[in-house]
Order: C-alpha cells, then sequence, then structure tokens
C-alpha cells in the first residue's frame, strides 16, 4: 500500500500581535510562532485552518 504524502502549510507572522486580544495571542503561540517573520509548518488540517483563519490578519499561509 503506497503512503499518500500528508499535505502541509507554511504560516509565517507577518504582523505583531501586540494590541491585540490574548485569545488572538495564544492562537498566535499554538501556532507555534514566537517571533516576526518567523515561518513554522503544519500539517493541513481543519484544526489549523480555523487556527489560522481566526489571526488570517496577523500571518501568511502558504501552501
Amino acid at each position: 500500500m503506497a503512503r499518500k504524502a500528508k499535505k502541509t502549510i507554511r504560516v509565517t507572522l507577518v504582523k505583531s500581535p501586540i494590541g491585540y486580544s490574548k485569545r488572538q495571542k495564544a492562537t498566535v503561540r499554538a501556532l507555534g510562532l514566537r517571533r516576526m517573520n518567523q515561518t513554522v509548518v503544519h500539517e493541513d488540517t481543519p484544526v489549523i485552518r480555523g487556527m489560522v483563519a481566526k489571526v488570517s490578519h496577523l500571518v501568511r499561509v502558504e501552501e
């Protein structure tokens, strides 16, 4: 049985969460983003997509 390669997305923090709600800051941290222009790679799941959608004004996403 051939294994299918999992889809991934690259999430980059492009705007500081300073001045936004604690909840949005926590979402950015939960995505693994600590500093500006840091990029993390996540598996493309509905959970991650939902988190990205909530802070879409702070991050850039690449397929």
